[in-house]
């Protein structure tokens, strides 16, 4: 295929496509096996929303490329930000769909709380997203877009490798992530590529209401720390509180 914009389809956003979706795109688009690497580069260790920016790559070969690709992140419908620091974006999404994501900085580490879905399948009591019916799962991109917004408004792109306000994440926003494992362990494969996002796995925990056959599989899998919601001291105090 020559390097030229696919106009019988829409662009396709190129943020939350994995190694080697992105060597697939280039591929299909007729570039050379290294253009993938450059362009993993630019998106996930500088953060580019434009290929103007991609400095490295001939001028000609990024006008096609954005023809026949974007770069874009969920739009921000609402940002929050508190005296002791903590900030809280709400994302929405492009069927109109909307998520929360924090960040809680601490003395020693800044930690963003990350949704796996819309809603949730659980009716958890103490939980508000339990009072909401699960719409649907995101996306590997729309998870990732996450961490690419709140790394966004912090200004910490390139990637920093010292010092950073993003140090942890936590898969604790709304929704039960391991209801939604393939997308989610996309996701976390892309942030945990040293370089990429290169947030180290013991930087990152999955916490689940208990969904237990998927419990070996993430940790075989995705290898990061596990939280396990207990709530109760027994099983029946517990199914009422936490209803898998």
């Amino acid at each position: 295929m020559s390097l030229e914009a696919r106009s019988d389809s829409p662009r396709r956003n190129l943020v939350g496509l994995s190694r080697a979706e992105i060597a697939a795109e280039m591929a299909g688009f007729g570039a050379e096996p290294f253009r993938a690497r450059q362009l993993w580069h630019w998106i996930y260790h500088r953060g580019a929303t434009d290929f103007a920016a991609m400095t490295n790559l001939a001028k000609g070969f990024r006008q096609q490329l954005a023809e026949a690709y974007e770069l874009r992140r969920p739009e921000v419908s609402h940002a929050l930000a508190s005296a002791d620091g903590t900030r809280k974006w709400l994302l929405r999404f492009d069927d109109g769909q909307e998520v929360e994501t924090v960040h809680i900085p601490e003395s020693d580490r800044g930690t963003l709380c990350v949704s796996s879905q819309v809603g949730c399948t659980l009716t958890c009591t103490f939980c508000h997203t339990g009072t909401q019916r699960l719409v649907r799962n995101l996306t590997a991109a729309e998870i990732v877009s996450q961490i690419m917004i709140a790394r966004d408004a912090l200004g910490e792109w390139p990637s920093p490798q010292d010092d950073r306000m993003l140090t942890n994440i936590v898969l604790m926003g709304m929704g039960e992530p391991l209801y939604n494992f393939d997308n989610v362990a996309a996701a976390m494969k892309i942030a945990m590529d040293p370089e990429g996002l290169a947030v180290s796995r013991r930087k990152i925990t999955l916490s689940t209401s208990g969904v237990v056959p998927m419990i070996a599989r993430c940790g075989a899998e995705l290898g990061v720390n596990l939280a396990i919601s207990l709530h109760a001291v027994t099983d029946e105090l517990r199914n009422t509180l936490v209803p898998l």
